[in-house]
């Protein structure tokens, strides 16, 4: 197996388009077309976990954290950053970040703290928009079949938990085909009229290259016509945060506690308790602020992310309980989720998960 076997399977779970702006995930070092003797799995790349992987023979680290954020100036080992870039390159050791591209997708970072509190009727709390994208189509009524299904078989055609959906309308297309044409139906130099099926689909735009070559294998034309127009629709299953309804309504005290056990936690940072029953809880892994406004829009009982700043607390507006479970701790359960993954995916592969805890944090009690 390649490196690059793993890669396309992480990126057909969580693809790189997917990712924030600012971030840096993908293959940071090391070569994709080198055979894979091991992965090892973790929540950051630092020096002690290159040497991890190359004590236990894996020469790919996959991690969820990038090592590097920016373009480096400098590669001397005068900090960590440029210390695991040396080791890992020296070892031939690739590091693959698979980071905010994992946190936008349900059943990514976040979709794993949902799991781990038990809500249903989990939805995204900020949705994205401009993922989707739309196809349109004309085929000869007698291929419609075949190529509808060529489409959906490439990923086209979902909405929410509707797959297979598409709108058709009967018409008819003109051609004339120049001297040198070879038309499927029609003469060449002589105007042809076919009934035709419109056919529109939705899809990801990650999945265009996909859907587009499976479209022009199925369809009979010498040239395919066809139109993709990107939409500004939110996508429901893609965005920041997830908010979810606990099993059993709970008390702010007992929640917290709840918090504490699931997370193996010492301490809690949040707002004033406001004696109210939690139900409705939002939930967002890693650094969180950004998204109080939506938990609140959302009617959450309790936020609980990490990160937050002290006049981020105030955002709360005695309206929501915020709950500041710390990054570390709010993700560290992301390791589990991209072992149970590749494990799925490589059966009979060693995928391991690193022994170091890479929590930069210590708390003195």
């Amino acid at each position: 197996m390649k490196i690059k076997d793993v890669v396309a399977s992480l990126e057909a779970m969580a693809p790189l388009s997917l990712q924030e702006n600012y971030d840096n995930a993908g293959l940071i070092t090391g070569d994709e077309n080198a055979d894979c003797t091991g992965i090892l799995v973790s929540l950051d790349a630092i020096p002690a976990i290159v040497d991890e992987a190359v004590k236990k023979g894996c020469n790919l680290i996959v991690s969820h954290h990038p090592i590097v954020f920016s373009g480096l100036k400098r590669i001397t080992g005068k900090d960590y950053v440029q210390k695991t870039v040396i080791q890992a390159i020296k070892n031939d050791i690739a590091i693959y970040a698979i980071h905010t591209n994992l946190d936008n997708i349900l059943n990514g970072v976040n979709g794993r703290i949902a799991e781990l509190l038990g809500l249903k009727n989990i939805s995204v709390l900020a949705p994205k928009g401009n993922q989707l994208k739309k196809l349109f189509t004309f085929i000869p009524t007698t291929h419609a079949d075949k190529v509808r299904q060529a489409i959906f078989e490439a990923g086209g055609g979902h909405i929410g938990n509707y797959e297979e959906c598409s709108f058709n309308a009967e018409g008819f297309g003109t051609f004339k085909g120049g001297l040198n044409t070879d038309p499927y139906v029609g003469k060449p130099g002589k105007l042809h009229i076919e009934n035709e099926i419109k056919i529109e689909v939705i899809f990801p735009g990650w999945l265009e290259g996909r859907i587009i070559k499976n479209l022009l294998a199925a369809h009979p034309y010498e040239e395919v016509a066809y139109d993709v127009i990107r939409l500004d629709n939110q996508y429901s299953s893609i965005g920041s945060g997830i908010i979810g309804e606990l099993k059993e309504v709970s008390d702010e005290k007992a929640f917290l506690e709840t918090l504490k056990e699931k997370f193996k936690l010492r301490v809690i940072r949040h707002t004033e308790l406001l004696n109210k029953q939690i139900s409705k809880v939002a939930v967002c892994g890693g650094a969180g602020s950004f998204l109080i406004s939506n938990a609140l829009a959302a009617g959450a009982d309790c936020f609980v992310t990490s990160d937050i700043k002290y006049h981020e607390f105030f955002d709360a507006n005695d309206k929501i309980l915020i709950a500041d479970i710390g990054h570390y701790e709010s993700e560290q359960f992301t390791i589990n989720l991209l072992q149970e993954f590749l494990e799925l995916k490589f059966p009979t592969f060693a995928v391991l998960k690193t022994e170091e805890n890479t929590n930069p944090v210590r708390y003195f009690l």
